[in-house]
């Protein structure tokens, strides 16, 4: 047969002008394409010789091999699949998403699909060469047929095919390399090796690398032997019974490139209307770049075990960006340049299935061992408290994975929020937490009155609790109560109750006066009924910005905040308070006492003062009047 010259599909000049300009991000993709092709054909070629033995002779070990000439600047991919005839070469490579693995798998009706493992399913990655080869020839026979075929192509308006005597069933693919410097690389060995076992290093069937043959001493040509680039196993596509703990720690060194071992790791298959493998891992130390904001999500993604992407942003939300793992999905569909996900169903199924299955094992691993979990909580909770913003779905298990420091824990103890109400005094009706600087928050002011109760108090201190608790507002049916915000009902006694309105009266005039040398910072001073050793303390209203949240917003360049007044309260038992109740009532200056106080109020929450010299010069003036 004479060389017959035809057309592309005018859909395929399109494409081909698409491929080789924008629709890859990279250009090493070709190989991955071609290799997933040839894996395609040496499937094709096992699941048909099932139903006709004679298309695979005994003792034929179903391969792909792949060589580079540097000097001539050609790379060839080559497997003993099924091969093309020449129809198959008109139809896959002449005609866009007409793809023969498609069509394939469109033709096994009633048969068992389950047996082959298929890939390439639209019929446009073997157009992706054209982005490196300025020439490509596909060398090829089909089993079970006699005569050969070569198709060639400089990837512009046509292609060429011919009768070619091939004696070896398969297909061979020269690219001929384009002239210029990206694509010299693809004529080196080692940037081949480095792609392959990148994207292709699970695939079922060996790939073997050949290196060129070198000159000896004598300026003879000496062969090198073959390589396989991918020995490793697709420990995911395990049955869990099959792998040891071992083999699950080291796994995960591999994927994560970290030295510590892993908190824990889940491992599923899921069948049905979609069918799935997941593998992942929950760190036990915090990613390096954790909070960086252009950190990895850790999941990598595989379609029939060759790699697609290595941050699959769509596979977790942010706040499990920690995980690390696997993801390989058998019938996920792709955009035509595999590298961006079409929003479908079957991601939102994986999607829902890796988050329950990351925080089942969180819980799994909080339930089982206190210590661990709550080591990894220091490590990575502050990540986890992101998932109460904007987020509804999963809060009854985030709220179950909470732990927290408190007023009765010690040392590295935390307190689940299910422990905290087993515990709770029977008079207690909410649960009380404080927000606060980490170094302060210990010893606020505002904790006497609590301690003094018996009523424990949830110690928060990383910058997105106060944005964690918009969201967190109860847990079953106990509220959440913010001791510094506004007034709390410590279910007083009548003696108390009592009291507490004679002090109002009998401290008013003082509250005045304080109030007017404090108006600039001080909304209002009263007096208080939850200090007991400290003379003041300062509280927010129940409608203001906290003190916490103005800090961290000032800290983020939040410069024109409007200003948030305070609340002053005063101990009425403390001899600091009663002493300037006389002074009040006897009309005489408090002089550098207000600022002394505020000041006081401030350093303990953790606030900074606004004039540190200012407070510096009151309390030296009032030490000095002192020991005169």
């Amino acid at each position: 047969m004479a060389t017959e010259k035809m057309e592309f599909q005018t859909e395929v000049r399109d494409m081909l002008n698409l491929m080789i300009n924008s629709l890859y991000s990279n250009k090493e993709i070709f190989l991955r394409e071609l290799v997933s092709n040839a894996a395609d054909a040496l499937d094709k070629r096992r699941f048909l010789s099932l139903s006709n033995s004679s298309l695979l002779p005994v003792g034929t070990q179903l391969r792909i091999d792949i060589s580079v000439n540097k000097e001539g600047k050609r790379l060839i991919v080559e497997d003993n699949g099924i091969g093309m005839n020449k129809e198959d070469l008109i139809n896959c490579l002449g005609t866009i998403a007409r793809s023969g693995t498609k069509n394939f798998i469109k033709n096994l009706k009633d048969a068992d699909k389950s047996s082959v493992d298929l890939i390439g399913q639209f019929g446009v990655g073997f157009y992706s060469v054209f982005m490196v080869a300025k020439k490509v020839e596909v060398l090829t026979l089909k089993a079970g047929e006699t005569q050969g075929y070569l198709w060639s192509s400089e990837g512009t308006g046509d292609f060429e095919i011919s009768e070619a005597p091939l004696d070896k069933v398969g297909t061979k693919i020269t690219l001929y390399l384009k002239d210029d410097e990206d694509a010299d690389d693809f004529a080196s060995e080692w940037k081949i090796k480095d792609i392959v076992q990148k994207y292709s290093g699970f695939v079922s069937y060996g790939i073997y690398f050949h290196p060129e043959a070198t000159k000896n001493d004598k300026g003879e040509l000496e062969e090198k032997p073959e390589e396989r680039l991918n020995d490793k196993t697709a420990l995911w596509r395990q049955s869990e019974k099959e792998v040891t703990e071992e083999q699950y720690k080291d796994f995960y060194n591999v994927i994560s490139h970290e030295a510590d071992e892993p908190a824990a790791w889940s491992h599923s298959h899921a069948e049905g209307s979609q069918e799935f493998w997941s593998l992942v891992y929950i760190p036990s130390k915090a990613p390096f770049n954790i909070w960086h904001n252009d950190a990895l999500h850790g999941l990598k993604l595989y379609v029939k075990k060759v790699f697609i992407m290595d941050d699959c942003k769509d596979l977790l939300p942010p706040w499990l960006r920690f995980v690390r793992g696997v993801v390989d999905s058998e019938d996920l569909p792709l955009n035509v340049s595999r590298e961006i996900l079409q929003n479908n169903k079957i991601i939102t199924n994986i999607r829902k299935h890796v988050i329950k299955k990351v925080l089942d094992a969180l819980q799994n691993m909080a339930d089982k061992d206190v210590a661990k979990y709550n080591a990894w909580w220091r490590e990575l909770g502050m990540v986890l408290k992101e998932g109460f913003y904007m987020n509804w779905e999963h809060l009854d298990e985030l709220k179950k994975l909470l732990r927290f420091e408190s007023t009765k824990t010690e040392g590295d103890a935390l307190v689940s929020l299910d422990e905290y109400v087993k515990r709770m005094p029977e008079g207690q009706k909410e649960i009380y937490y404080l927000v606060g600087d980490k170094n302060a928050i210990k010893s606020n002011p505002m904790l006497e009155a609590f301690k003094a109760k018996g009523y424990e108090v949830l110690l928060m201190s990383d910058g997105i609790d106060e944005f964690m608790m918009s969201s967190l507002t109860e847990f079953g049916d106990k509220k959440f109560h913010d001791i510094s915000r506004g007034d709390v009902d410590f279910e007083k006694t009548e003696e108390e109750k009592k009291a507490e309105e004679e002090n109002k009266g009998i401290f008013k005039g003082l509250c005045e006066n304080l109030q007017k040398v404090l108006d600039e910072n001080i909304k209002e001073v009263r007096v208080s009924s939850r200090l007991k050793d400290s003379p003041c303390c300062l509280v927010t209203s129940e409608d203001a910005m906290s003190a916490q949240m103005e800090r961290m917003m000032k800290a983020m360049g939040q410069k024109n905040l409007p200003k948030s007044k305070r609340i002053l309260e005063i101990n009425p038992t403390h001899p600091i308070c009663e002493m300037l109740k006389k002074k009040a009532e006897a009309n005489e200056d408090l002089g550098d006492w207000p600022k002394a106080l505020y000041g006081q109020a401030l350093l303990a929450e953790g606030s900074p003062l606004p004039n540190p010299a200012e407070y510096v010069a009151a309390i030296t003036k009032l030490l000095t009047a002192s020991v005169k």
